[in-house]
């Protein structure tokens, strides 16, 4: 889902609202035990580079190939003026390219947040700092009555081709007729403003994907979209996304210390807040959180 969050926002003519633009985020001091914990060719770099694999709204929003935006452009300024390095952006395709240059030693870390799940555990480790949850998209007012994943009988479910929630609707469709009720029509789209748009001219009663891109698109949507399903399982386990950093390194010890300082002095609830990800907190940061699988 994340690679066509770009052509979304372009589609849908969505920018980051002034709101968000208008609020500030308090500025770290640097935390010198911290610093000195950094890998010897950090400090000496005076840098990180950060990757990422494209938009992502509203964490990433991707300016250039080296400027980005979103929730996660403000815990990294955080993240740098508390470790007193500078992190800077940097832009692959898809997510292997992040994996690979995390691992080849090319990036020093991925803000993400990505996806931790527990094979990708195998290479690399996740400081996870939220959780996400699959919902619904639907028309203001909602007039298909979606409200959870067992109100999907006889409707028109929009989902991204070949993505983990086609199969979990996949599979609600398949409850549903064994008990007796009409099969969930389901509407596999190659990316995201074809999804969008599918609801917003009710071909579509909803878009079943992601919480926190969903929340940002329907917030910016002129008032044609709302959310339901929020903060449900909806078919899926528990869902963690955090911080990609090399397996077993220290650097992923200093950042979660960071992270949790973060915590502690009230940014994060505040970078969270500002970009109306409140839905999606978690009450501390933690090193590999999935312990099982998402659906």
């Amino acid at each position: 889902m994340k690679k066509m969050a770009t052509a979304l926002a372009l589609a849908l003519g969505l920018t980051a609202t002034l709101a968000h633009a208008a609020e500030t985020i308090p500025t770290q001091k640097v935390d010198q035990a911290l610093h000195d914990r950094l890998p010897a060719a950090i400090k000496t770099a005076g840098k990180m580079i950060s990757v990422n694999n494209g938009s992502f709204p509203p964490y990433e929003i991707v300016n250039g190939p080296h400027s980005m935006d979103g929730a996660s452009a403000d815990l990294t300024l955080a993240l740098g003026q508390l470790l007193g390095v500078k992190i800077e952006h940097a832009t692959v395709s898809g997510l292997s390219g992040v994996l690979t240059g995390i691992n080849s030693g090319r990036y020093q870390l991925a803000i993400g947040p990505v996806g931790d799940y527990p094979d990708r555990q195998q290479k690399v480790d996740f400081i996870d700092f939220v959780q996400e949850f699959v919902v619904f998209g639907v028309q203001k007012g909602n007039p298909a009555g979606i409200n959870s994943l067992a109100d999907t009988c006889g409707k028109r479910i929009a989902v991204m081709a070949a993505g983990s929630a086609e199969q979990v609707i996949r599979k609600q469709s398949q409850a549903c007729t064994e008990a007796g009720k009409p099969a969930v029509t389901v509407q596999s789209f190659t990316d995201q403003p074809s999804s969008i748009l599918a609801v917003r001219s009710k071909r579509s009663d909803a878009f079943f994907s992601s919480q926190a891109p969903l929340t940002y698109f329907v917030d910016q949507a002129n008032g044609q979209l709302e959310l339901s399903g929020k903060g449900q399982k909806n078919g899926f386990g528990d869902i963690f996304q955090g911080t990609v950093v090399p397996k077993g390194s220290e650097l992923g010890n200093v950042v979660l210390d960071a992270y949790r300082e973060l915590y502690q002095n009230g940014t994060y609830a505040a970078i969270m807040k500002k970009w109306k990800l409140d839905g999606n907190m978690i009450n501390e940061p933690g090193r590999n959180l999935a312990k099982g699988a998402a659906k």
